[in-house]
């Protein structure tokens, strides 16, 4: 069972950045492909960016490409989401999430095992 938990969320203003964190327990987290998504109130979670085991790939939805940024370092077991240009529409519970279905770049969110729960971004204009 892997634990994942994130940090880094906040109140920030538009404009402004912010880096999240997401620290697994799991020995074994470069066998694991990490991936981000956020819910905001009233909609469905959203994919936004992937990386594979090694981090040598990653992924981005459209809405936050060239904006967001995820990273990972497997010395730390941590996997990394830098958000810049904060937009009060990126206002949502950040989640991070493993997968051990594959080391390639994981998008679909029924491929992820393993969630963690959640750190509020909150931005202001």
């Amino acid at each position: 069972q892997v634990q994942l938990v994130e940090s880094g969320g906040g109140l920030v203003q538009a404009g402004g950045s912010l880096r999240l964190s997401c620290t697994a327990s799991e020995r074994t987290f470069s066998g694991y492909a990490m991936g981000w998504f956020r819910q905001a109130p009233r909609k469905e979670r959203e994919f936004l960016a992937a990386i594979t085991c090694s981090g040598g790939n990653a992924y981005y939805a459209d809405s936050v490409k060239g904006r967001f940024t995820i990273s990972r370092d497997n010395s730390k077991k941590t996997v990394y989401l830098q958000v810049n240009n904060l937009k009060p529409e990126d206002t949502a519970v950040y989640y991070c999430a493993a997968s051990d279905r594959g080391c390639w770049r994981i998008t679909a969110q029924s491929e992820y095992n393993y969630w963690g729960q959640g750190t509020q971004v909150t931005v202001s204009s």
